[in-house]
């Protein structure tokens, strides 16, 4: 007998909006969905465990709840329980960002997320793969569904989880309250954030010296709560989108900053497209530590390595 699809909800996603939203989110899952079983995260990175349990367990289905973070943490438990060939992740939008649904044109009403749950298929995907050094400095691997960057992406971020969601009130809908969220973080971060010097290398081509306000290596298009960084990237070619966003400054950057959202910046001088397999960046001064932020989240720093896993995860979408 097979067991029922488990939904891994964040309560703490979207600001704790999740945690408010989750009976009526249920109600549609039940409704336009049907039975499934469900089991609530209390720390982070606890969406990782409970997923490759998961798996390991037989379930075919895992459902996470919530933003880009906690789907990362539920792709990233079940390609580590080494069963990903054989469960699905589905995805059930209930978050701050919002990127990686838009990649794949899932709903942000849960009642269209869950009828896109009954009613699809499973869609075999590419996945990153980053390597990196952790917050306490030893070498760290894990996952990436939609980008991987650094420079000014992590000031933004930074000052997004730090701010949360606290200033919207529940009735505002999660889209309406990210979007804001990382606009007006853009522009605080515009001001304050120098440009990123670092030692980047694709591929087998030769290293560069870059100096970067942001370079975004993708998997999927979307990141920062909206911006199309990647217009080109597909989910299922092989190959990492690589971004670059060269030191404009603050002015040139706010002037500019609606061509991110339409996915239009690629046409820009100073920002430069390019795909490769397998992408490194260090710092290009000597013990100067660049942060890196994976799937909306701030795991770590450079030096990092970040490589393409073709079809490894299949996604109902």
């Amino acid at each position: 007998m097979s067991l029922l699809p488990l939904v891994i909800i964040n309560p703490a996603s979207g600001g704790n909006s999740t945690r408010e939203a989750w009976p009526a989110i249920a109600s549609d899952l039940a409704t336009h969905f049907g039975a499934f079983n469900c089991a609530f995260t209390e720390r982070p990175g606890e969406g990782r465990v409970l997923a490759a349990r998961g798996a390991k367990d037989g379930r075919r289905l895992i459902i996470a709840c919530g933003g880009d973070g906690t789907i990362s943490e539920v792709a990233n438990g079940i390609l580590e329980s080494g069963c990903g060939g054989d469960v699905e992740l589905g995805i059930l939008p209930s978050g701050t960002g919002g990127d990686f649904r838009r990649s794949l044109n899932i709903p942000a009403r849960p009642a269209d997320a869950a009828r896109t749950l009954r009613m699809n298929r499973a869609r075999q995907m590419d996945v990153g793969r980053a390597t990196y050094l952790n917050h306490e400095g030893a070498e760290e691997t894990r996952y990436f569904l939609g980008v991987a960057s650094l420079g000014m992406s992590t000031d933004i971020i930074g000052r997004v989880k730090e701010k949360g969601s606290r200033s919207f009130p529940v009735a505002v809908s999660n889209w309406l309250s990210g979007k804001i969220s990382f606009a007006a973080a853009t522009v605080r971060s515009t001001f304050s954030s120098p440009g990123t010097e670092v030692i980047v290398q694709l591929d087998d081509a030769p290293e560069r010296r870059l100096t970067v306000s942001n370079l975004c290596v993708a998997n999927a298009r979307y990141f920062g709560g909206g911006m199309k960084v990647a217009p080109m990237a597909l989910l299922d070619d092989g190959r990492l989108d690589v971004i670059v966003i060269g030191d404009l400054g603050a002015l040139k950057i706010l002037a500019n900053a609606h061509k991110l959202y339409r996915g239009t910046h690629l046409e820009m001088e100073q920002v430069h497209h390019a795909q490769a397999r397998i992408v490194t960046a260090r710092p290009a001064r000597k013990n100067e530590e660049v942060a890196i932020e994976i799937d909306g989240e701030l795991p770590g720093r450079l030096p990092a390595r970040f490589e393409i896993l073709p079809r490894a995860l299949r996604v109902r979408c």
